[in-house]
C-alpha cells in the first residue's frame, strides 16, 4: 500500500541473509550509489544504517514510485558487487521490505530503532560510533554521508532552533526502549559472525568469502565440509556468511 505521508521505513536484506558487505570499500559504495538515486529521483533521505548482512533506510518518496527507486540501487549495487567478487546470481532476499510511516511520533520510532540497531546487536557501545548510520551526521558529524542526509525535517519536530532541536534530538536518539519496527526478528548477532567470518578465512586461503557459492561444486563442498569441523559454527551462521543454503551445507 502506499504510503500517504510518501515516507517509507525500507529494508534490503541479503539472500540466506548472507553478507552483503565484506568491507569499508562497499559501504562507501552503496552511500554513493544513495546520492546518486537521490539526486536523480530527489528523495529525501531521513535516515540508514548500514549493517553486514542487511540495510535499513528512511526515505520520502521522490518523483517516482519508491519500487522503481530501490530497483535502481538495488541493481546498480549488485551489478558493482558481481563485478568485485567474480560472482553472479541473487545478492539480496525478496525484492525488499517495507512499511509506510504516516505519523511522527512513529517516524521518530524508526529513527531510533535505526540508530539502535549496531547498539543492541552489541557492535558498539554507543550510537555514534557506527560510521555507517546516519546517526553521527545527525549530531553534526561531516563525512561521506553528510551529502546523503536531510535532517532539517527531523530537526523541526523538536525545536526552530538547529542547536537546541540537535540537543533534544540526541537525548532522544539515546534512550533506552522497546521498539519495534518492521522486521524485528532478524539475527544481528554480530560479534559471535565476526568471530565466525575470521574462522571461515582461514580456510579459504586465497578464496574471497564472497566467492565461495560461485565455485565449482567439488570445490565449494570441500570447503563447506571443513566449515562443519569449526567448533562453535552453527551450519545457520556459516550459510549466512557464504551465501549458500543450509541445505548445501548439511549435504556436504
Amino acid at each position: 500500500m502506499k504510503s500517504r505521508s510518501g515516507i517509507y521505513h525500507i529494508m534490503l536484506r541479503g539472500a540466506n541473509r548472507q553478507e552483503i558487505f565484506h568491507d569499508d570499500e562497499d559501504c562507501l559504495k552503496f552511500l554513493d550509489l544513495l546520492h546518486t538515486y537521490k539526486l536523480k529521483t530527489e528523495v529525501e533521505m531521513y535516515g540508514w544504517c548500514l549493517m553486514s548482512n542487511h540495510v535499513h533506510l528512511l526515505l520520502r518518496e521522490g518523483n517516482e514510485d519508491i519500487s522503481a527507486t530501490m530497483k535502481r540501487i538495488g541493481v546498480s549495487y549488485v551489478s558493482y558487487y558481481n563485478w568485485k567478487y567474480g560472482t553472479s546470481g541473487h545478492l539480496f532476499q525478496d525484492r525488499f521490505k517495507s512499511e509506510n510511516v504516516e505519523n511522527v511520533q512513529y517516524l521518530l520510532t524508526v529513527v531510533r530503532y535505526i540508530h539502535q540497531n549496531p547498539l543492541k546487536a552489541g557492535i558498539v557501545k554507543r550510537v555514534d560510533e557506527w560510521r555507517w548510520s546516519s546517526c553521527r551526521q545527525y549530531y553534526g558529524t561531516h563525512d561521506e554521508g553528510s551529502k546523503l542526509l536531510d535532517p532539517e525535517f527531523i530537526f523541526g519536530m523538536f525545536s526552530g532552533d538547529n542547536i537546541l532541536a540537535r540537543e533534544r534530538f540526541i537525548e532522544f536518539n539515546e534512550k533506552v526502549n522497546q521498539d519495534q519496527c518492521l522486521d524485528n526478528h532478524m539475527d544481528n548477532r554480530r560479534v559471535t559472525d565476526e568471530e565466525a567470518r575470521e574462522m571461515i578465512k582461514k580456510l579459504l586461503i586465497e578464496t574471497e568469502i564472497a566467492q565461495v557459492k560461485s565455485l565449482p561444486r567439488l570445490q565449494r563442498d570441500e570447503i563447506l565440509k571443513k566449515t562443519k569441523g569449526i567448533k562453535g559454527l552453527s551450519q545457520r551462521q556459516t550459510a549466512r556468511i557464504l551465501g549458500v543454503s543450509r541445505t548445501l551445507i548439511s549435504k556436504a
